[in-house]
């Protein structure tokens, strides 16, 4: 490095400066587990390098059953204007707001966690969410080029306008069709300036809800698949069976069987919450029901991630696609679980309400 070369920004500074964009004197909230105490060591020294006022909490690792240790949403309640969560699996359910969701009195949407009332509903905070990243894959796919990434975010966003359905189909025998009308794409782009916007890091997908009750087909997971205690890259094939926008049968070797008791376990749960008293009267019905929801089609757009087993990078690979399990994104099929499953070299076609037909990615290649 010469004397005047400036040296570059490591994976931290990039994340607090030009993806948060971090002021000075904003209030920062770091929650960590120990396994990612290094990660969130880092970003903090980094908030307070630019003269933001960081703190930092820890809890014990969480699973997507979880609840969140107390004092962790007591701190979420003090609305910082950063949250940074860099979970090695979850950041955990929010007990009091599935018990008693908190409601946006502009728009009557309610929210059963604190976090996503605060992003999305008040929209008073800026946040990353980080579930499973580890320091090599920090190191690798943090600093990439995000002008680029949202550049094809938006043009991507731009062809779901008046999109009516879109059909996915890939060698490993994916072949669904999933209804869109009225939903709009929705980007990790890496741009978490403004308030109300968040996302992950590693940043990099598009992703969109089916509108509930419209997927048909089969999806076969060939990549790497979420269970309720982690993330694994698949030694066998899921075939997933969808009629009605639901999950009707999950088939293949072990890893199909795991899935499927997952899915089982979240079903028969809310009713159990329901009964405790931790969910709304009449919503167990609801949130079991939504166990088997189709919540999400998203496209990987991160040219320095790759399939590792780990989906926070894995969904983000360039040539692959990913369908959610459970919850969506629109906050009208509420669920206590979202897997997310990846499938490799997916053709994806768009279909608009005038019948015309767009190609967004054909044998895993983008076609913008």
């Amino acid at each position: 490095m010469g004397l005047f070369t400036k040296p570059e920004k490591t994976p931290a500074q990039t994340v607090v400066q030009d993806v948060l964009k971090a002021q000075k004197n904003e209030r920062a909230l770091i929650i960590a587990n120990p396994e990612t105490n290094v990660i969130a060591q880092e970003l903090f020294t980094a908030l307070q390098e630019i003269g933001a006022r960081p703190v930092l909490i820890f809890q014990p690792k969480k699973s997507s059953m979880d609840y969140a240790e107390d004092a962790v949403i007591g701190a979420l309640k003090t609305a910082p204007e950063l949250v940074l969560s860099i979970s090695a699996v979850k950041l955990g359910k929010d007990r009091e707001g599935i018990a008693n969701p908190y409601k946006n009195e502009a728009t009557g949407t309610t929210y059963d966690s604190i976090f996503d009332y605060l992003l999305a509903g008040k929209k008073t905070m800026r946040a990353i969410w980080t579930p499973g990243l580890t320091e090599d894959m920090f190191a690798r796919t943090a600093q990439i080029d995000y002008k680029l990434l949202g550049e094809r975010c938006r043009k991507i966003c731009a062809k779901y306008e008046g999109a009516a359905s879109i059909h996915v189909t890939a060698p490993g025998g994916t072949d669904v069709t999933v209804g869109v009308t009225g939903r709009k794409g929705l980007s990790d782009d890496g741009d978490f300036s403004k308030p109300g916007s968040g996302g992950n890091i590693p940043a990099g997908e598009v992703f969109i809800s089916p509108v509930v009750g419209t997927t048909e087909g089969k999806i076969v997971f060939d990549g790497s698949m979420t269970f309720s205690d982690g993330d694994a890259l698949l030694q066998t094939p899921i075939s997933v069976s969808v009629k009605g926008g639901f999950v009707t049968d999950i088939s293949g070797g072990a890893e199909a069987k795991r899935l499927l008791k997952d899915v089982t376990a979240a079903e028969k749960e809310a009713f159990l919450l329901e009964t405790a008293g931790k969910l709304s009267a009449g919503s167990g019905a609801v949130y079991s029901k939504n166990a088997r929801n189709i919540g999400e089609l998203g496209i990987g757009l991160n040219p320095a991630a790759t399939i590792t087993g780990n989906m926070l990078e894995d969904e983000k690979a360039f040539r692959t696609c990913h369908f959610a399990i459970g919850q969506n994104y629109d906050d009208d099929a509420p669920a206590l679980i979202h897997f997310d499953g990846v499938v490799r070299t997916p053709t994806v076609t768009i279909t608009y309400a005038d019948g015309s037909i767009c190609t967004l990615l054909r044998d895993g290649e983008l076609q913008l």
